[in-house]
């Protein structure tokens, strides 16, 4: 399994059903980096508590409101208009990179925030998703995305 978050959220979000699972809680309210660094704080079994989930939250919440959010709206306000002007199209495939690009640095401060946790304690490491996502998130689906990142390799 990846060390660092970038990775393991890029191999995490390859495997079957994953990328429906976050679209679907994304639908739902959810910040799918901030549960990406849930799994990946899972699967590296550091502790999960409220100051920690608190501090992962609170990092979180502005940039993906004032940076990724409005990429996202922006890139999906084109959709329609980009399928029949070229230009526009290429423009919004432009938005796409940079919003990824937006994620990847999202991803990355997540990661600064977490780096002197110690893992190892399998009893409290398994709330990361339920503490970080939205009370409407279907239980379902963040346990589909739990299973997935256990079943990545070690």
């Amino acid at each position: 399994m990846p060390s660092d978050l970038w990775r393991f959220a890029q191999e995490l979000y390859r495997q079957p059903g994953v990328e429906a699972a976050c679209l679907q809680l994304q639908g739902q309210g959810a910040d799918v980096c901030l549960l990406l660094c849930a799994a990946w704080l899972e699967r590296r079994q550091i502790a999960c508590d409220e100051a920690r989930a608190d501090a992962l939250d609170k990092l979180a919440r502005p940039w993906q409101a004032q940076v990724v959010l409005p990429l996202r709206q922006l890139r999906q306000q084109w959709r329609e208009a980009a399928r029949d002007d070229k230009t526009l199209a290429r423009l919004r495939e432009q938005i796409k990179v940079m919003e990824l690009d937006a994620e990847r640095e999202q991803l990355q401060r997540l990661a600064i925030c977490a780096r002197n946790w110690s893992g190892g304690d399998q009893g409290s490491a398994g709330y990361w998703l339920e503490s970080l996502a939205p009370a409407s998130a279907d239980r379902a689906t963040l346990h589909r995305l739990r299973s997935a990142a256990v079943q990545l390799s070690a």
